[in-house]
């Protein structure tokens, strides 16, 4: 009996060691399944992120600078990656460009063309490869893209056209227009013809020069400024194509003693122009709240990215061959009067900043 009750004790012993070590066994199993679960999911996810390629034509004035810095943040926010490259005012460099980013198997392309013609090349290699394209805030003509965003250009010129006729019912006007490869100069265009129209046709407004800027340079707004006045013709009023220009423009008032005399309107709201309207010498600016633009635009490539519709999109444009989705947002005429109830207020300037050369 004892030596049965030995081999009975052993037997239990044993066995009880097998069970531990089994048991031990399975939940380092069921850790290292879990493990791999997870090390999958995340996998997986990262597999899934959503890929948006940003092309610019230009970042040479201040504005696309925000775009960008704005439009990277909501992307980020949102839970997507963003590349961003910049043409330079480079037709060719940004076709390539755009195949460097479809090559990284980007889900959405969004757009700001360099040229609103020569740029439909790098909406055709987007389409080729099944990628979504937005063009933001410059329409690319002919190419059909998925979306339009940007700000009523037309209400732009008409906003400039109006505060024009507020302070110089009548007198001379020097228009320089932005370039023409950019299609919204043609709707500010527009807008600022409709308001001025009549008074031009009776005689009351005389245009004593219209130009039109290549790449927005500021240098040609000088030169025609100054060849103007050379002349010895007066200027009442200014319409300037962007900040930019009208900042060429008061250069070239200065040497005659003629800013803060001649009435000047822009758009863009550049803090060196919404300096100059606090300090008199621009009239005002149309400011384009770009954080609501940006993130739109990165909440519906998002969308795209996914395949859902985008159905709070109730108008359409023409780009000269197809009615394409619009997006649109309401600009703002800023003046000294409501500056710190807009772009102050919006955060888009500090107001240190905008009243730094006042006391």
């Amino acid at each position: 009996m004892q030596l049965k009750g030995k081999v009975k004790y052993l037997t239990v012993a044993v066995l009880s060691m097998i069970l531990v070590v089994l048991v031990f066994r399975t939940i380092d199993l069921l850790k290292t399944s879990r493990t791999k679960s997870n090390n999958q999911k995340v996998t997986h996810q990262k597999e899934e992120t959503i890929k948006i390629g940003f092309s610019l034509g230009t970042l040479k004035e201040e504005r696309w600078l925000k775009d960008r810095d704005i439009l990277m943040a909501k992307v980020k926010e949102l839970g997507a990656d963003i590349m961003v490259l910049n043409a330079n005012n480079d037709d060719q460099d940004q076709i390539e460009q755009v195949k460097y980013l479809l090559d990284q198997d980007i889900d959405v392309l969004i757009l700001v063309p360099n040229d609103l013609r020569r740029a439909s090349t790098a909406v055709e290699l987007a389409k080729r490869q099944g990628v979504k394209v937005i063009s933001y805030d410059r329409l690319v003509l002919n190419s059909n893209v998925d979306l339009y965003i940007s700000f009523d250009n037309e209400k732009v010129g008409e906003l400039m056209g109006q505060y024009i006729l507020s302070k110089m019912p009548s007198g001379n006007i020097l228009v320089v227009n932005g370039a023409t490869s950019d299609n919204n100069t043609k709707h500010i265009k527009e807008g600022y013809d409709k308001i001025l129209g009549q008074k031009i046709e009776d005689g009351s407004i005389r245009v004593v020069a219209e130009e039109w800027a290549s790449n927005w340079m500021k240098e040609h707004a000088f030169k025609v400024t100054d060849e103007v006045l050379q002349l010895g013709k007066q200027i009442d009023g200014v319409i300037a194509g962007n900040d930019g220009l009208a900042d060429g423009i008061i250069e070239a008032l200065a040497q005659y003693r003629l800013a803060g005399q001649t009435i000047v309107v822009g758009q863009d709201a550049d803090l060196a122009a919404c300096q100059r309207i606090v300090e008199g010498t621009q009239l005002m600016t149309v400011y384009k709240p770009i954080e609501k633009l940006a993130e739109a635009a990165a909440r519906m490539a998002i969308q795209l990215a996914k395949g859902d519709e985008l159905t709070n999109i109730k108008n359409t444009i023409n780009d000269g061959a197809y009615d394409v989705p619009y997006y649109v947002l309401e600009p703002i005429a800023v003046d000294k009067n409501n500056m710190e109830a807009t772009v102050i207020r919006d955060g888009f300037h500090r107001i240190d900043e905008v009243y730094r050369n006042l006391p």
